[in-house]
């Protein structure tokens, strides 16, 4: 299939190139690519917005080459479109070395255009829409189309909060092609520094042997279990999400292996691949990678990037250890528990691969440390090679070139998407669109939470079926965070003004708006009272009590959780039908129906729409350990009880009136804002209908499959 027809960027990924001079160019230019970012964002020293610009021209060349128009029914490509190829590869070049030699020009002219720069600027645009449209289809061309004419002309003839005077064409060229803010604006920044260089580090990884370290540790830790096969893909899932941080690549790399090892142990193959695709899923919650996400999140909320995959690491284990719940629950109704006799015992793998995880540790030491993203996964990449030194098959400079090659080929994509939408992004900032987005959710939920997260979770949905999980969460981080920021912030202003915390110039500002209340506040307010503030204070007047009456801690842990909720709830079109990349990709391996495996993978799934109101509701993201501990437990044993409910089935099968608890038992332990005493309670009826259910269960013995058959 033609990468540009595919709809998700990482599952039209190239396979490199060896063979004949095409091959061979190929191959040198990934390697100089590779080793150009390594040194720019290690030891050399360039403009952000040089550096942006190198990164478009070099992966702009590349993907106008390898993802190519015009083939024939053989798949060689014609004549006629090489050279048109060739073209725009050479064009993608020429505009990024004009716009470096003729910055200076360009300014000192009074940022006035001449011809030439009118040219480069319109070109650079057209084949970042062009690239955009090879490798991820028509849906972000549309946008930057809808968005660019709207600035410069349609949206002056709008009216209401949508009415946009205009930008003239000279400056809607300039900050989309030469300032800080367009195609080359923050975005592009994150791709050609963090976003690559853990790429590369992931391909290292994988070419040193990782990948088959991981999935043999996996079968090693999960292979004895019930439904061993499943929770093979679960384990191994999340290990190499954790360093690939891509869910369709995550699926395939995993899934040729567990697919079919949960088929011959008895999985349906719908069930097998909606595992799998679940599983993989769960690679992009899980850090340190998460994909290009815990890069743009730590950009969006100038939090550091190691406090937000620590932040991230239990809500993903939650997620994980759903899915495992559903396959030990599916394993316990068919009879499935898979002996592996043959699998050696995990120290003998650790003896044979325990160099692959020196990397890994390298890189949280030296984030630890204070060392930049960038500079840890550079170093880590020289670990990758040093550690392999230590194994019997050491890396040489053929696996180190591969490995380049290879990583620089799997970013393609994801440079051409994220340039791209530095376009759309720059008219939302400049517009202000975003924020009369998020003013419309505030509006149509009735500054009801809930119903905020059930817009944003419909608008991920409908986005996601036509953007790759990167775009949209950037696109829906853009529109939708500043509503849920200001939401939880409301919540927690009535929590502050309740005990009587707010003091100072937030204080004085309410006494002055609603005089009544001022003898109250110092005691703390009712929940009327404090809605009633709320209520009262003109919009501007709120956001300043709000910033004034809240600690910095807890508007940080506000602005983090409504950038952690978006991310979570983007990652469901991996999983939710009608367009379910993941799933789909894991039926192709799993030889099963597509549609019906995207339900499945959904079904599983659950805990992408269930983490999230964690995170508005519990102080599971800045609460203290031991209050995060006691989330977390509770939460997975709700997740257990809600798995039990979908599947009919515990340790046995249940009685329908056993079936309609679970519901009650889940919602106690998920919802801690009911106590200790509601959670225990929850266990406790979670507890007694476990025991029933074991003493329910069949008593033939559990069908055990061969370590072959696996």
């Amino acid at each position: 299939m033609d990468a540009h027809l595919s709809s998700d960027p990482e599952s039209a990924v190239p396979e490199p190139e060896t063979q004949g001079w095409f091959g061979k160019f190929t191959f040198a230019f990934c390697i100089f690519v590779a080793l150009s970012h390594i040194y720019f964002n290690t030891l050399g020293n360039m403009s952000e917005l040089w550096l942006s610009a190198m990164h478009f021209g070099m992966f702009g060349f590349l993907c106008a080459l390898l993802y190519r128009t015009g083939k024939d029914k053989t798949g060689v490509t014609k004549t006629f479109h090489w050279g048109i190829n060739i073209l725009l590869g050479g064009l993608s070049l020429v505009v990024v070395a004009y716009l470096m030699l003729g910055e200076s020009a360009l300014y000192a002219r009074g940022v006035t255009f001449i011809s030439t720069d009118w040219l480069a600027a319109i070109v650079a645009v057209i084949l970042v829409v062009e690239f955009a449209r090879r490798t991820s289809g028509w849906v972000i061309p549309v946008m930057i189309l809808i968005a660019l004419s709207y600035v410069a002309w349609w949206g002056k003839y709008l009216t209401g909060v949508f009415h946009f005077p205009g930008l003239t064409a000279e400056t809607l060229l300039f900050r989309s092609y030469f300032s800080n803010e367009g195609m080359f604006g923050s975005i592009a920044r994150i791709s050609s520094t963090y976003v690559y260089m853990f790429i590369l580090f992931g391909a290292f990884l994988v070419r040193s042997g990782a990948g088959e370290f991981i999935i043999e540790l996996a079968r090693c830790v999960a292979g004895r279990m019930i439904g061993g096969p499943g929770l093979v893909a679960v384990v191994g899932s999340s290990l190499m999400g954790s360093i690939s941080g891509s869910a369709v690549a995550n699926t395939v790399s995993t899934g040729v292996i567990t697919i079919p090892m949960m088929k011959r142990a008895g999985f349906r193959p719908v069930y097998a691949g909606g595992i799998e695709a679940a599983a993989s899923t769960g690679g992009q919650l899980m850090p340190p990678v998460m994909g290009a996400g815990a890069f743009i999140m730590a950009s969006y909320t100038q939090v550091p990037y190691l406090e937000i995959i620590t932040l991230a690491f239990l809500p993903a284990m939650i997620y994980f250890l759903s899915v495992a719940f559903f396959v030990r629950i599916e394993a316990k109704r068919l009879n499935i528990q898979v002996v592996e006799e043959e699998t050696p015992r995990a120290i003998d793998i650790l003896k044979r691969g325990w160099h692959s995880l020196v990397p890994i540790v390298v890189l949280v030491v030296l984030l630890i440390y204070g060392f930049t993203p960038t500079y840890a996964a550079g170093f880590s990449i020289l670990s990758v090679v040093i550690a392999s030194w230590l194994s019997p098959n050491p890396m040489g400079l053929r696996d180190i070139a591969g490995s380049m090659v290879q990583g620089t080929y799997n970013m393609i994509p994801t440079a051409v998407l994220l340039i791209a939408v530095g376009l759309v992004i720059n008219v939302v900032t400049t517009t202000g669109v975003g924020n009369t987005f998020s003013l419309m959710i505030s509006q149509w939920s009735g500054g009801s939470l809930l119903i905020s997260l059930v817009l944003v979770a419909l608008a991920s949905l409908i986005v996601g079926m036509g953007l790759p999980v990167t775009a949209s969460y950037i696109v829906l981080g853009t529109l939708s965070a500043p509503a849920l920021y200001s939401l939880m912030n409301e919540s927690h202003l009535i929590d502050y003004l309740m005990s009587g915390q707010v003091e100072g110039m937030a204080s004085a500002m309410i006494t002055l708006s609603l005089p009544s209340l001022a003898e109250a506040l110092p005691q703390g307010l009712t929940l009327a009272q404090a809605q009633q503030v709320i209520a009262t204070l003109p919009s501007d007047s709120l956001d300043m009590v709000i910033e004034q009456g809240l600690s910095a801690e807890t508007l940080t842990i506000s602005l983090i959780s409504a950038h952690m909720i978006i991310f979570w709830l983007s990652q469901d079109s991996n999983v939710t039908p009608p367009v379910c990349l993941a799933a789909f990709a894991a039926a192709a391996v799993a030889r099963a129906n597509p549609m019906r495996t995207g339900f499945m993978a959904w079904r599983f799934a659950k805990a992408l729409y269930v983490v999230p109101l964690l995170f508005v509701y519990t102080p599971l993201i800045g609460g203290t350990l031991a209050e995060v501990l006691q989330i977390f437990i509770f939460a997975c044993l709700g997740m257990y009880a809600l798995a039990g409910f979908f599947e009919n089935h515990l340790e046995g099968p249940l009685q329908l009136w056993q079936r309609i608890l679970l519901v009650p038992a889940a919602g106690l332990m998920l919802w801690p804002d009911l106590g200790l005493v509601a959670q225990l309670a929850g266990f406790a009826i979670l507890l007694v209908l476990f025991v029933l259910s074991r003493r329910a269960e069949p008593v033939n013995p559990h069908r055990v499959v061969s370590a072959e058959a696996a």
